[in-house]
Protein backbone atom coordinates (compact mmCIF):
# COMPACT_ATOMS: atom_id res chain seq x y z
CA UNK A 1 0.00 0.00 0.00
CA UNK A 2 1.01 3.82 -0.63
CA UNK A 3 0.41 5.85 2.39
CA UNK A 4 0.63 9.00 3.34
CA UNK A 5 1.39 10.21 7.10
CA UNK A 6 0.74 14.21 8.41
CA UNK A 7 2.92 14.63 11.32
CA UNK A 8 6.15 13.27 12.50
CA UNK A 9 5.99 13.01 16.06
CA UNK A 10 5.88 10.19 18.50
CA UNK A 11 3.08 8.65 16.85
CA UNK A 12 3.33 9.67 13.45
CA UNK A 13 7.07 8.34 13.16
CA UNK A 14 6.28 5.02 15.22
CA UNK A 15 3.26 4.38 12.91
CA UNK A 16 5.66 5.47 9.83
CA UNK A 17 8.55 3.16 10.81
CA UNK A 18 6.31 0.30 11.32
CA UNK A 19 4.43 0.39 8.06
CA UNK A 20 7.69 0.61 6.34
CA UNK A 21 8.73 -2.46 7.99
CA UNK A 22 5.76 -4.16 6.98
CA UNK A 23 6.38 -3.31 3.28
CA UNK A 24 4.38 -0.52 2.66
CA UNK A 25 5.49 3.00 0.45
CA UNK A 26 5.44 5.59 3.29
CA UNK A 27 5.61 9.19 2.47
CA UNK A 28 5.95 11.41 5.81
CA UNK A 29 4.71 15.33 6.38
CA UNK A 30 5.57 17.59 8.97
CA UNK A 31 6.09 21.21 9.41
CA UNK A 32 9.67 20.79 10.62
CA UNK A 33 12.00 19.03 8.98
CA UNK A 34 14.11 17.98 12.06
CA UNK A 35 11.17 16.20 13.33
CA UNK A 36 12.22 13.17 10.74
CA UNK A 37 15.35 12.88 12.16
CA UNK A 38 12.94 9.95 14.47
CA UNK A 39 12.03 7.98 11.55
CA UNK A 40 15.96 6.67 12.00
CA UNK A 41 18.12 5.99 9.30
CA UNK A 42 16.58 2.87 8.14
CA UNK A 43 13.63 4.23 7.05
CA UNK A 44 13.49 4.02 3.30
CA UNK A 45 10.52 6.15 3.17
CA UNK A 46 10.03 9.41 1.49
CA UNK A 47 9.52 12.93 3.82
CA UNK A 48 8.34 16.16 2.85
CA UNK A 49 8.78 19.58 4.63
CA UNK A 50 5.23 21.59 4.67
CA UNK A 51 1.80 21.90 5.91
CA UNK A 52 -0.49 19.05 5.83
CA UNK A 53 -3.17 20.36 4.55
CA UNK A 54 -1.77 22.15 1.29
CA UNK A 55 -2.47 20.69 -1.83
CA UNK A 56 0.78 21.16 -3.04
CA UNK A 57 2.59 19.49 -0.44
CA UNK A 58 0.27 16.49 -0.60
CA UNK A 59 0.44 16.26 -3.70
CA UNK A 60 4.43 15.67 -3.96
CA UNK A 61 3.30 13.03 -1.07
CA UNK A 62 1.99 11.58 -3.94
CA UNK A 63 -1.62 11.40 -2.88
CA UNK A 64 -3.18 11.01 -5.84
CA UNK A 65 -1.90 7.64 -5.60
CA UNK A 66 -2.59 6.74 -1.72
CA UNK A 67 -4.60 4.31 -0.69
CA UNK A 68 -4.45 5.47 3.21
CA UNK A 69 -3.63 8.81 4.88
CA UNK A 70 -3.72 9.16 8.10
CA UNK A 71 -3.16 12.83 10.06
CA UNK A 72 -1.66 12.32 13.41
CA UNK A 73 -0.45 15.90 14.52
CA UNK A 74 -0.83 17.28 18.01
CA UNK A 75 -3.45 19.73 16.71
CA UNK A 76 -7.32 18.21 16.30
CA UNK A 77 -7.85 21.33 13.66
CA UNK A 78 -4.93 20.55 11.68
CA UNK A 79 -6.05 16.92 11.48
CA UNK A 80 -9.25 17.39 10.91
CA UNK A 81 -8.82 19.87 7.59
CA UNK A 82 -6.14 17.63 6.37
CA UNK A 83 -8.29 14.03 6.54
CA UNK A 84 -11.38 15.75 4.76
CA UNK A 85 -9.01 17.24 2.14
CA UNK A 86 -7.48 13.58 1.74
CA UNK A 87 -11.08 12.17 1.93
CA UNK A 88 -13.68 14.60 -0.02
CA UNK A 89 -11.07 15.92 -2.82
CA UNK A 90 -8.25 13.50 -3.56
CA UNK A 91 -10.32 10.41 -2.45
CA UNK A 92 -7.99 8.35 -0.96
CA UNK A 93 -9.89 5.86 0.02
CA UNK A 94 -8.48 5.24 3.97
CA UNK A 95 -8.72 8.15 5.77
CA UNK A 96 -8.12 8.30 9.58
CA UNK A 97 -7.38 11.50 11.75
CA UNK A 98 -6.33 11.30 15.69
CA UNK A 99 -8.48 13.97 17.75
CA UNK A 100 -8.05 14.71 21.34
CA UNK A 101 -10.89 16.43 21.95
CA UNK A 102 -13.58 13.90 22.70
CA UNK A 103 -16.72 15.72 21.68
CA UNK A 104 -14.77 16.32 18.30
CA UNK A 105 -14.38 13.10 17.27
CA UNK A 106 -17.96 12.11 17.48
CA UNK A 107 -19.26 14.81 15.46
CA UNK A 108 -16.83 14.08 12.58
CA UNK A 109 -17.51 10.27 13.23
CA UNK A 110 -21.22 11.21 12.56
CA UNK A 111 -19.97 13.18 9.20
CA UNK A 112 -18.35 9.64 8.34
CA UNK A 113 -14.43 10.56 8.55
CA UNK A 114 -12.77 7.69 11.15
CA UNK A 115 -10.83 9.39 13.84
CA UNK A 116 -8.70 8.07 16.82
CA UNK A 117 -8.57 9.06 20.29
CA UNK A 118 -5.30 7.86 21.51
CA UNK A 119 -6.24 9.10 24.97
CA UNK A 120 -9.97 7.29 25.27
CA UNK A 121 -8.42 4.23 23.83
CA UNK A 122 -5.45 3.76 26.22
CA UNK A 123 -8.02 4.63 29.05
CA UNK A 124 -10.92 1.75 27.96
CA UNK A 125 -7.54 -0.78 27.27
CA UNK A 126 -6.25 0.55 30.56
CA UNK A 127 -8.95 -0.62 32.47
CA UNK A 128 -9.37 -3.94 31.17
CA UNK A 129 -6.26 -5.27 31.45
CA UNK A 130 -6.76 -4.16 35.32
CA UNK A 131 -10.25 -5.79 35.58
CA UNK A 132 -10.53 -8.90 32.96
CA UNK A 133 -8.11 -11.44 33.30
CA UNK A 134 -10.29 -13.71 31.35
CA UNK A 135 -11.09 -11.98 28.61
CA UNK A 136 -7.94 -11.72 25.69
CA UNK A 137 -8.78 -8.19 24.29
CA UNK A 138 -7.29 -8.53 20.72
CA UNK A 139 -7.49 -5.09 19.48
CA UNK A 140 -9.89 -1.76 20.24
CA UNK A 141 -11.85 0.14 17.04
CA UNK A 142 -13.20 3.62 16.94
CA UNK A 143 -10.99 4.93 19.41
CA UNK A 144 -11.79 2.54 22.28
CA UNK A 145 -15.65 2.57 22.02
CA UNK A 146 -15.79 -0.95 20.70
CA UNK A 147 -13.46 -3.97 21.66
CA UNK A 148 -12.81 -7.82 20.09
CA UNK A 149 -12.00 -10.03 22.44
CA UNK A 150 -11.37 -13.83 22.39
CA UNK A 151 -12.10 -15.96 25.52
CA UNK A 152 -12.95 -20.29 25.15
CA UNK A 153 -16.03 -21.20 25.46
CA UNK A 154 -16.62 -21.96 29.13
CA UNK A 155 -18.38 -25.44 30.06
CA UNK A 156 -21.49 -23.24 30.99
CA UNK A 157 -22.17 -22.33 27.28
CA UNK A 158 -21.62 -26.05 25.80
CA UNK A 159 -24.77 -26.59 23.50
CA UNK A 160 -25.85 -23.49 24.16
CA UNK A 161 -26.80 -21.19 21.26
CA UNK A 162 -25.05 -18.16 19.88
CA UNK A 163 -28.36 -15.94 20.21
CA UNK A 164 -28.06 -16.91 24.45
CA UNK A 165 -24.52 -14.54 24.13
CA UNK A 166 -25.91 -11.84 22.22
CA UNK A 167 -27.03 -8.57 23.84
CA UNK A 168 -28.08 -5.43 21.14
CA UNK A 169 -25.96 -2.88 21.05
CA UNK A 170 -23.45 -4.28 24.05
CA UNK A 171 -22.35 -7.68 22.87
CA UNK A 172 -22.16 -9.28 19.76
CA UNK A 173 -20.99 -12.87 18.76
CA UNK A 174 -18.32 -12.41 15.59
CA UNK A 175 -16.71 -15.80 14.69
CA UNK A 176 -16.25 -19.34 16.61
CA UNK A 177 -12.92 -21.01 15.47
CA UNK A 178 -13.46 -24.76 15.98
CA UNK A 179 -11.16 -27.43 14.78
CA UNK A 180 -8.65 -25.40 13.23
CA UNK A 181 -10.91 -23.27 10.91
CA UNK A 182 -12.99 -20.20 11.84
CA UNK A 183 -16.36 -19.31 10.80
CA UNK A 184 -18.93 -16.95 10.73
CA UNK A 185 -21.99 -19.01 12.80
CA UNK A 186 -25.78 -17.82 13.00
CA UNK A 187 -27.69 -17.10 15.60
CA UNK A 188 -28.72 -20.95 16.16
CA UNK A 189 -25.39 -22.28 16.32
CA UNK A 190 -24.59 -24.31 19.42
CA UNK A 191 -21.35 -23.36 20.74
CA UNK A 192 -18.90 -26.50 22.12
CA UNK A 193 -16.25 -27.39 24.56
CA UNK A 194 -12.66 -26.38 22.82
CA UNK A 195 -14.62 -23.10 20.56
CA UNK A 196 -12.47 -20.35 20.68
CA UNK A 197 -14.87 -17.26 21.09
CA UNK A 198 -14.67 -13.85 19.80
CA UNK A 199 -16.91 -10.84 20.28
CA UNK A 200 -17.30 -7.45 19.66
CA UNK A 201 -18.16 -5.30 23.19
CA UNK A 202 -18.60 -2.30 24.32
CA UNK A 203 -15.98 -1.88 27.13
CA UNK A 204 -18.35 -0.84 29.99
CA UNK A 205 -20.25 -4.41 28.96
CA UNK A 206 -17.15 -6.55 29.96
CA UNK A 207 -18.37 -7.33 33.58
CA UNK A 208 -21.88 -8.40 32.43
CA UNK A 209 -19.85 -10.68 29.66
CA UNK A 210 -17.71 -12.40 32.57
CA UNK A 211 -21.57 -13.36 34.16
CA UNK A 212 -22.90 -14.39 31.10
CA UNK A 213 -19.86 -16.49 30.52
CA UNK A 214 -19.81 -17.83 34.68
CA UNK A 215 -16.54 -16.30 34.83
CA UNK A 216 -17.51 -13.29 37.16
Amino acid sequence: MKIIIVGCGRMGSGLARTLSLRGHTVAVVDREAANFERLGPSFKGKTIAGVGFDRDVLTQAGIQRADAFASVTPIDEENIVAARLASQVFRVPRVIARMYDPRKAEIYRRLGLQTIDPIAWGVNRLAELLCSTQLDTVTSLGGGNIDIVEVEAPPVLVRRRVQDLMVPGEIHVVAISRGGRTFLPTLGTEFEAGDLIHLAIVPASAARLKTMLGLA
